[in-house]
């Protein structure tokens, strides 16, 4: 592809050399740089991609993207200088692979709690009505029967256009992704044309990356902002924040409702174990998911098929066959015990499936293993230990993802928010701590193990060590089934 192709829609101040050189791949790590690369350098966290620029003209880059030309630009480069690196590399990715977001019905849904639950929910009633569909999001990468393993809740923007070129070649129709706060700010999603973007909610989490709550906010929002007049931006009335989201949108608004009035409303008519009876707009549905919470998320998934043109009637039978999603609200029982396990990682989603368990009336106690991650918010620490005591009969504080940090710091951190309560344990290890709650659990109890979900590591140091609380609690449940 010749580079005047790929720099479309791209501003740049300064351009020396050949415009119209042949690209034959695009890449942003130097260590891909290769004879015939276009290498776009940005300013990272941790490096600057212009410091590695005489190693990709080196490796035979034709072409260079930058904000800054270095002292001495080598002759036979095309040299761009650009405002902004990150911004030129999404609509150059977009370019490079034929603008697949165009020829998809692309669904972005963002917000702090039920991204990954709706995307996926989206995703399986797509299939499942027969049509091919494509999903990213923090579990999984899915290309109609393919998947690949998820590296980013939302991936860079060369594999992001990767992906939905090879959705497009496969013949599907949709995609439904999750958009992160961090790649609406590192622009991951520049160039794409999003048909439709949803809001969940909002509430406290990423404060060690976005510092205020108010500039949290600004960063969901200008997913609405960037939306296109014929776009629909599905928003949940219930979040107090849900209009602040769509201020100045050009995009058509509809908003969802739980608990007050919407274009479209829904009711928890009966809950148990099993599922709920839903009435959304006056039809009842019994779905497979269970709480308040996923009576949203089911509702967020009926609006926007609904603004995709799916019949009702249809609609609402692919509802009554989704399944949960793996790491959230997901069950496991032996000897009378339910374990629960569930990615809840913030105050509000710990909260919310606390009262979840709580409205499912065990008869039991409610035992809860939860930790917090490390290099992460650290203000929520003391609020989620505080939820834990407030709505269990037993909290064990735990390691999450400690990373760099030292597990019993982080615990001693959640521990100051439980003031004169002490109905808690603190075990550092998780493995014990999963073990300690199930050989302390009766019949009739719930233990509920929060934060890690679906992820099959722990993150210590910089190593992913193997680590799956599902597999934990089938073994716990095994060894002390096999003690009696």
């Amino acid at each position: 592809m010749r580079l005047n192709d790929i720099l479309k829609g791209i501003e740049y101040s300064s351009l020396v050399g050949d415009r119209e050189v042949e690209v034959c791949s695009l890449c942003f790590d130097s260590r891909r740089a290769e004879q015939g690369a276009l290498y776009v350098a940005r300013r990272g966290t941790v490096s600057d991609g212009h410091t590695y620029i005489p190693d990709v003209v080196a490796r035979g880059a034709v072409a260079v993207i930058c904000e800054e030309l270095p002292a001495e630009p080598a002759e036979g480069v095309t040299w761009v200088v650009v405002p902004s690196s990150d911004h030129a590399l999404g609509l150059a990715a977009a370019n490079f692979y034929d603008n697949p977001s165009h020829k998809l019905h692309l669904v972005g849904v963002t917000g702090t709690n039920g991204k990954t639950t709706t995307a996926t929910l989206l995703y399986e009633l797509f299939e499942g009505l027969g049509y091919k569909a494509g999903l990213i999001s923090t579990v999984v990468y899915r290309l109609h029967n393919i998947s690949e393993p998820s590296t980013h809740t939302t991936p860079d923007p060369l594999t992001l256009n990767r992906l939905l070129a090879e959705m497009v070649e496969m013949g599907c129709e949709y995609c439904f992704m999750e958009v992160s706060s961090h790649s609406i700010v590192q622009e991951r999603i520049g160039g794409l044309r999003f048909e439709v973007a949803a809001f969940t909610n909002i509430t406290h989490d990423h404060l060690d990356y976005h510092k205020t709550f108010a500039e949290y906010i600004k960063a969901k929002k200008r997913l609405f902002d960037l939306l296109p007049a014929d776009a629909v931006a599905v928003v949940n009335a219930d979040d107090r924040n849900g209009e602040v989201m769509v201020q100045n949108s050009r995009a058509k608004q509809l908003f969802y409702s739980t608990r007050g009035v919407g274009d479209h409303n829904c009711k928890v008519l009966e809950m148990g174990l099993e599922g709920m009876l839903l009435d959304i707009d006056g039809e009842q549905l019994w779905v497979r998911l269970i709480g308040k919470f996923n009576a949203s998320n089911i509702l967020a998934v009926y609006s926007i098929a609904s603004a995709l043109g799916v019949e009702r009637g249809e609609l609402l039978v692919g509802l009554s066959t989704l399944r949960s999603v793996k790491g959230r609200f997901e069950q496991i029982s032996s000897g009378g015990v339910t374990a629960i396990v569930d990615y809840a990682h913030t105050p509000d989603a710990l909260d919310k499936v606390l009262d979840t368990i709580t409205e499912m009336e065990p008869q039991g106690k409610i035992i809860t293993v939860v930790g917090c991650g490390g290099e992460r918010d650290r203000t929520k620490r003391p609020e989620m230990a505080a939820i834990a005591v407030g709505k269990s009969q037993l909290a064990i504080f735990t390691s999450d993802n400690p990373r760099s940090e030292e597990p019993n710091a982080i615990i001693e951190e959640m521990v100051a928010g439980v003031g004169a309560k002490s109905n808690y344990l603190c075990i550092a290890d998780r493995a014990q701590a999963i073990r300690t709650a199930v050989m302390t659990a009766s019949a009739g109890d719930v233990i509920l193990v929060a934060g890690k979900g679906h992820e099959e590591y722990q993150i210590v140091g910089k190593e992913h060590l193997p680590f799956s609380d599902q597999q934990h609690l089938v073994d716990y449940f095994k060894q002390k089934s096999s003690v009696k």
